[in-house]
């Protein structure tokens, strides 16, 4: 185990532009940071050394695990199956209410994986626990770019699925470079106004809604929204949000997850009710809309859109397909938009 902030980094960073005087300008993501010689990016991860730009935390684990893909969460990317869970640190957000602050936010210790190590055990997790590939998560993944594209591009040759659960907030090119090795992406979209992501998450919505514009062209899609009271649950701001993600396909399936104080943010629990009232105004539009973070909720089972009847059921973060037949609802037969 290691602190990382202070020791020499070691691996030059991708999407950066020199200038004068040995100042960089990293492009990775929509903030551009212009970054002088001995200081870092917002994200923290991102340093320049006399005019070179690195990357502090290529391979450095702050957390790995075995988990259900319905942790992630995705519901409709093989139900019922495990993924090998990696996460660093450094963020390239700065959310008030971030769950997993101690790692994006904290200098934690961490241990170091090379992309082989990494393909390693995920495929001694396939012999055993049918595990289908790896996902970075946890921290952000955007700043851990290096990595994940070495380690995506490495499993993708050893036949494993790769899957990025981001904040989706992350410049045009290094997305399309890293699509080709992405299997399923979960976006968390903190909210549906500029001025959230601005005063509570220190980002922009417009480069996350391109980026999910962009990424459904090229993988599954399935995307996360923590309802914060008085902040983004208002019934006109999901009316907005649930018409945009109608508009590029009603079938995404949309997770409703219910916000409790973290970090920074002490606002009272999100109120059940509340993510019923999300649930049914998506539903107008979007054929699988589901709520996590609540106990014996029905809303995480999967039910066919046409005739009513429960296809996945799901207890503890686990699946148990009960109504599928070759990814169609065997009581009615409509497809139901799963990857197997």
């Amino acid at each position: 185990m290691s602190n990382n902030f202070d020791k020499k980094p070691g691996k030059e960073a991708l999407y950066y532009n020199k200038s004068q005087g040995q100042k960089t300008t990293c492009v990775l993501c929509p903030h551009t940071c212009h970054v002088e010689s001995g200081k870092a990016g917002l994200c923290r991860v991102r340093k320049n050394e006399k005019g070179t730009l690195y990357t502090l935390n290529y391979g450095e684990v702050t957390s790995a695990a075995l988990d259900p893909i319905e942790k992630k969460p995705l519901y409709h990317f093989h139900p019922g199956s495990t993924t090998y869970s990696l996460g660093t640190y450094g963020c390239n957000f700065h959310c008030q209410f971030c769950q997993n602050w101690q790692i994006s936010q904290g200098n934690p210790p961490t241990r170091f994986f090379t992309p082989q190590k990494a393909v390693d055990s995920t495929l001694k997790y396939k012999k055993t626990h049918d595990c289908i590939g790896i996902s970075f998560t946890y921290s952000e993944p955007i700043v851990w770019y290096e990595y994940v594209r070495e380690t995506a591009q490495l499993s993708q040759e050893h036949g494993l699925k790769n899957i990025l659960v981001t904040n989706g907030f992350i410049n045009n090119k290094p997305l399309e470079e890293l699509m080709p090795f992405i299997d399923a992406v979960n976006v968390d979209l903190k909210a549906f106004t500029p001025d959230f992501y601005q005063e509570v998450s220190g980002g922009m919505l417009e480069p996350v809604k391109e980026t999910i514009a962009q990424a459904i062209k090229h993988c599954h899609m399935e995307i996360t929204v923590l309802l914060i009271p008085t902040l983004n649950d208002s019934k006109e701001e999901i009316e907005k949000m649930v018409d945009w993600i109608a508009s590029i396909d009603s079938s995404i399936p949309l997770h409703f997850s219910r916000y409790q104080p973290q970090y920074k943010m002490r606002i009272h629990s999100t109120p059940p009710e509340t993510l019923e009232m999300a649930r049914e105004i998506a539903r107008e539009k979007l054929s699988y809309v589901y709520i996590g973070n609540v106990s014996e909720s029905k809303w995480c089972n999967t039910y066919c859109p046409s005739c009513g009847e429960k296809l996945i059921g799901r207890d503890g973060g686990y699946a148990d397909v009960v109504g599928l037949e070759d990814g169609n609802c065997r009581f009615c037969g409509m497809d139901i938009h799963i990857e197997f």
